[in-house]
């Protein structure tokens, strides 16, 4: 019964030092030069709050853009315990976006981006969706974790005549898309 005792007493006590907090980058993103950067924290024994943000302020040769400020804060729930295994959740996503001048043929669940080549667009986009993923624990600190999220995303956008200077061709028109609205492997240090 003292061994018992000892080793929960233990287990309450290494709890108490259970880490609260963990910062990470998108390792997707920054293949593709986007600034990014997310927090996460314990709101519960199986809750996390998860808050990133992405940047790509960037013009490339030819006057290509894929300029983009977006926002997605996700709640989880762990099925083991927080920052480790599989984990569901459910996100928001947000942000503002200015895409042009790219060589592009192809259709994507409805977003025909052939009309990057020719156009611009400016706009801002709502979105909401879920999410599935795994976390893998590397050390003390440090973790891999990899998600995919599904959802609806509105977007409205003014679209002009060339990715230089052209003329405004069409003043807010909308958009809707349903289709992969998250995907990340993402390197994480936990305090």
């Amino acid at each position: 019964m003292k061994r018992l005792l000892s080793i929960l007493l233990l287990c309450c006590n290494l709890s108490a030092f259970a880490q609260d907090w963990a910062v990470k980058t998108n390792l997707f993103y920054d293949a593709t030069t986007t600034i990014n950067i997310g927090a996460e924290t314990r709101l519960a024994p199986k809750w996390t709050l998860d808050v990133s943000a992405n940047w790509n302020p960037w013009s490339f040769s030819d006057n290509k853009k894929w300029k983009q400020l977006s926002f997605q804060p996700e709640a989880r729930y762990w099925f083991c315990e927080t920052f480790n295994g599989h984990f569901v959740g459910a996100h928001l996503l947000g942000g503002i976006y200015n895409m042009g001048n790219w060589n592009t043929d192809f259709t994507f669940l409805g977003t025909d981006f052939s009309q990057l080549q020719d156009h611009r667009f400016e706009g801002w986009m709502l979105g909401a969706g879920i999410v599935y993923g795994y976390q893998w624990m590397l050390s003390k600190h440090w973790s891999v974790e990899a998600e995919i999220g599904i959802g609806y995303v509105y977007s409205q956008y003014d679209k002009y005549e060339c990715p230089h200077c052209g003329d405004l061709l069409e003043e807010n028109k909308s958009h809707n898309y349903f289709g992969p609205t998250k995907a990340a492997i993402n390197l994480i240090y936990v305090f």
